[in-house]
């Protein structure tokens, strides 16, 4: 039985806001063109030691002795994480406006105040908020790509160019480490299909909470498997090569579990992803895969028998990335003359086709089978600068992919700061609360540029979308300028970071496990 120690109140409180302190004064220092580094000692990083500007790798970093702070940084790390994960940038500045949001609670709340009422408005001025921010937002195109591309690489030009070049000839760009000092893009040929893992078992790359197989198998099929030790035939000799394995097709539920299991302990690498699409476009896809990566399709329909299934009728590919909600795959050169005989035939089909519907899925799929994906790949003199490189190339990527989705908004915090305009009851205190939060991106760039928030105000800005280059020390016009934000960033950083400080604010009891040395006290 592990003992357990109970904080009420004010007591609790206290110390959830201690542990915000703490992480966010690490975290919020690396804000902005003028933000710092941070410097982490980890065994989770290479050499122990990483210098970084990224603010989820900080949050990540930080760990705290006293059990209730670290609830609190647990979640403050799961709101910029998760910012991270569906935007891929952001993560500093969520944890900002937590932090800001917990601040003027703290400041504007008094014991005659509803809570319950506060969080209720709170969430309504957030929903406002981002309706706003939806309607400000512009398309990318052209230089704005480049943009965004160079401020996410904190202001390196040079990657941005790199950045901006990949994504200005494909629609899909990776990061991988160099094996030797050179930064350089290279388009290689791949496909992608609309289906993500079926467990976050099979997950690798906690950051970025991808599944990442090289030179996988792949198993094509849109069979359910009920059991594993049907794929014994490959299985076996897929694990003592060391190899790893892609199953698409629908697993079942005792099939899933054993498979969750065996990755788990280390037994295999695999993933599992469901077939992508429905009906017979279903089947047309998988056939695609299928000659993409020269495998073989088994099809219920066909009435295919797994259990006979050897290694030659897998697929293979150089490498398979498996995010939440797609997965990537890297064709490897042998399978060229295949995949460009199909297209071929593809092509000769749409000829042949009259119905509108039908020729604009095999445009689709051609359009998918010829697409490109490119590949940046990191070098450094050290593995240090490289861990560095790579974590700024990363939030660069997706922050671009983020902004051809979304749009951008003015960056250096002026899109959260006018919609501080928005609050019309300035004596209500949950708008109170607000205004300070909106506005604290801001102030935060500007302290971590050396500047007075008080001496650099909104109010001294000619019209709207203007801001101060900390840079450059000028003020205009942002957009302009080439200082933006993807919108889908911003909005996922308030969102995830009014979520989180809600919860604390709600908070009354807290229940931890006694530590050891606690419980000899």
């Amino acid at each position: 039985m592990i003992v357990k120690e109970i904080h009420f109140g004010d007591e609790g409180q206290k110390k959830l806001k201690s542990g915000i302190k703490k992480i966010a004064g690490a975290v919020k220092s690396t804000l902005g063109a003028r933000g710092r580094t941070v410097l982490i000692e980890s065994e989770n990083h290479v050499g122990g030691i990483t210098v970084t500007k990224d603010g989820v790798t900080v949050a990540k970093s930080i760990n705290l002795y006293d059990p209730t702070e670290n609830l609190a940084v647990i979640m403050m790390r799961q709101a910029a994480d998760k910012t991270a994960t569906v935007a891929g940038d952001g993560t500093t500045t969520s944890i900002v406006l937590a932090e800001a949001i917990i601040d003027a609670a703290d400041k504007y709340i008094k014991p005659e105040h509803n809570i319950t009422e506060v969080i209720r408005k709170i969430n309504v001025i957030t929903k406002k908020v981002i309706s706003s921010l939806d309607k400000t937002s512009k398309k990318v195109n052209g230089r704005r790509l480049y943009d965004v591309a160079s401020i996410s690489a904190n202001n390196d030009p040079e990657i941005g160019k790199m950045i901006g070049d990949a994504f200005s000839e494909v629609s899909l760009v990776t990061v991988e480490n160099s094996m030797n000092s050179e930064t350089r893009v290279e388009i290689i040929n791949g496909m992608r299909i609309e289906r993500g893992y079926t467990s976050p078992y099979f997950i690798t790359d906690q950051k970025k909470q991808e599944c990442v197989l090289e030179n996988p198998y792949v198993l094509i099929c849109d069979h359910e498997i009920n059991n594993i030790s049907n794929l014994e035939k490959v299985l076996a000799p897929i694990v003592s090569q060391g190899k790893s394995l892609l199953i698409i097709g629908n697993l079942g539920p005792n099939a899933l579990q054993t498979l969750n299991v065996n990755v788990y302990q280390g037994k295999i690498k695999a993933c599992n992803i469901m077939p992508p699409s429905f009906g017979y476009r279903q089947k047309d896809l998988l056939r695609d895969l299928a000659v993409a990566l020269g495998g073989t399709y088994f099809s219920d329909d066909t009435g295919d028998d797994l259990s006979i299934i050897n290694l030659d009728d897998l697929g293979k590919a150089s490498k398979i990335i498996v995010k939440k909600d797609m997965t990537v795959f890297m064709h490897q050169t042998e399978f060229k003359e295949a995949i460009d005989n199909h297209l071929a035939d593809l092509n000769e089909t749409i000829k042949q086709t009259d119905d509108q519907v039908d020729r604009e899925f095999l445009r689709e799929r051609i359009a998918n089978i010829s697409g490109g994906i490119g590949v940046i790949y990191v070098g450094a003199q050290s593995d240090i600068e490289q861990k560095e490189r790579r974590d700024r190339i990363d939030d660069a990527v997706y922050a671009v992919m983020a902004a051809i989705e979304d749009g951008i908004l003015p960056g250096g915090g002026i899109a959260l700061a006018e919609c501080a305009s928005l609050i019309d009851d300035v004596n209500d205190v949950a708008s109170k609360i607000m205004y300070d939060a909106l506005i604290s991106p801001f102030n935060q760039i500007l302290i971590n540029a050396g500047k007075d928030p008080k001496s650099i105000a909104l109010s001294m800005f000619e019209n709207k979308g203007w801001g101060y280059d900390v840079k450059n020390e000028v003020a205009g016009d942002m957009i302009k300028m080439g200082i933006i934000d993807p919108t889908k960033v911003t909005k996922n950083a308030l969102l995830n970071a009014v979520s989180v400080a809600t919860t604390i604010m709600s908070t009354n009891a807290i229940i931890t496990n006694i530590r050891a040395d606690e419980s000899t006290k």
